[in-house]
């Protein structure tokens, strides 16, 4: 069996783990041959390939970003392009497919599976937003690039009496910024799924200065105030999936703790920062570990599925409960992090 693999979406620490892993369970035991198609989607709509073997994945299991490169590339807005992908699959002698990404990419290996591709799909996010698994790879060291970032913030932050304010990823999922936030020690951590009164944040911010130490406020790009409630955006520019770019809340809420309280305060905006670098020994093992089941799935002709995390066991999901809604963080949990605001 020849076997295509792609990484689509977002750069992801531990995408090089699972393809290391898929690639050799596939070809130790189950004798498959592979070949790599690069930039996401893109790949096998336009044929743009690379060898894909043991030799070629040696090294990789330490390295960050993707030997297959990303795009985000969607070819459901291309036109043909379910026609050209299973044109080129043929043309390629490719039997299955197994697709690497988040809710997008992921989305797309779905609609294919219903029309009848051989698709099996391991779930990636940094943004731990995928309903289905437990956790996605790529989170683990997002979360602690922030929570490292968050400890150097509060020297800086106490030296000057000043409040900084922290800027993580997080679109609609709150993930990234309630983890670091509590594992940093945050005086408040603000998330799209609850809605934040700047009143309130200001008062957490008077009361930390009362306790002589200077506040840290964790924000995901997503949040929104309750008053005025909308995201703030980059620029208004749509990529392939209808994603506007999001950016600045952490400028606009600094700048209105500033105005509002009188206290000197900054913005930090973490960014890309934390999808770079080398994945956490967790992403590695759990990267390494849907890897190998993923292998395991093509092999038993378990195509339509999705690689899922439950406990410590890696199970077997339909892509579509992956993809179906995304997890997002409860009021209970968030309660819990409200404990230590202000």
């Amino acid at each position: 069996m020849r076997v295509g693999v792609l990484t689509g979406g977002g750069d992801c620490p531990g995408l090089n783990a699972v393809i290391r892993a898929v690639v050799r369970r596939g070809m130790h035991d189950h004798g498959f041959e592979f070949l790599g198609y690069r930039d996401g989607w893109r790949g096998p709509l336009e044929g743009v390939t690379m060898p894909l073997d043991v030799e070629t994945c040696r090294g990789i299991l330490p390295r960050g970003g993707t030997i297959l490169g990303s795009s985000r590339t969607n070819p459901f807005s291309v036109e043909r392009g379910v026609e050209r992908i299973k044109q080129t699959l043929a043309d390629d002698g490719v039997d299955a497919l197994v697709a690497i990404g988040g809710e997008d990419t992921l989305g797309v290996a779905t609609k294919l599976a219903e029309l009848g591709v051989d698709v099996v799909g391991v779930p990636k996010t940094i943004d731990n937003d995928l309903s289905g698994t437990d956790f996605t790879f790529g989170f683990d060291t997002a979360v602690n690039i922030a929570t490292e970032a968050i400890d150097r913030l509060h020297t800086t932050a106490e030296s000057h009496h000043r409040v900084l304010v922290v800027e993580v990823m997080g679109r609609h999922a709150g993930w990234i910024a309630l983890h670091a936030g509590m594992a940093g020690g945050a005086s408040a951590i603000l998330i799209p799924e609850q809605p934040f009164d700047i009143e309130r944040v200001c008062a957490f911010v008077e009361t930390r200065f009362e306790s002589e130490y200077a506040p840290i406020i964790v924000v995901s790009e997503g949040a929104v105030p309750v008053e005025g409630g909308e995201m703030t955006l980059t620029s208004g520019e749509k990529d392939a999936f209808g994603h506007v770019r999001l950016g600045g809340i952490g400028d606009r809420l600094a700048s209105e703790i500033e105005e509002r309280t009188g206290k000197e305060a900054r913005a930090v905006v973490l960014g890309h920062i934390q999808r770079g670098g080398t994945p956490t020994a967790f992403d590695r093992w759990l990267a390494t570990r849907f890897g190998l089941h993923a292998a395991d799935a093509v092999a038993d002709g378990e195509f339509g599925t999705m690689m899922a995390l439950r406990g410590t066991d890696i199970v077997r999901v339909p892509l579509a409960e992956g993809t179906g809604e995304l997890k997002t963080v409860s009021p209970e949990e968030y309660a819990e992090a409200q404990v230590f605001f202000g």
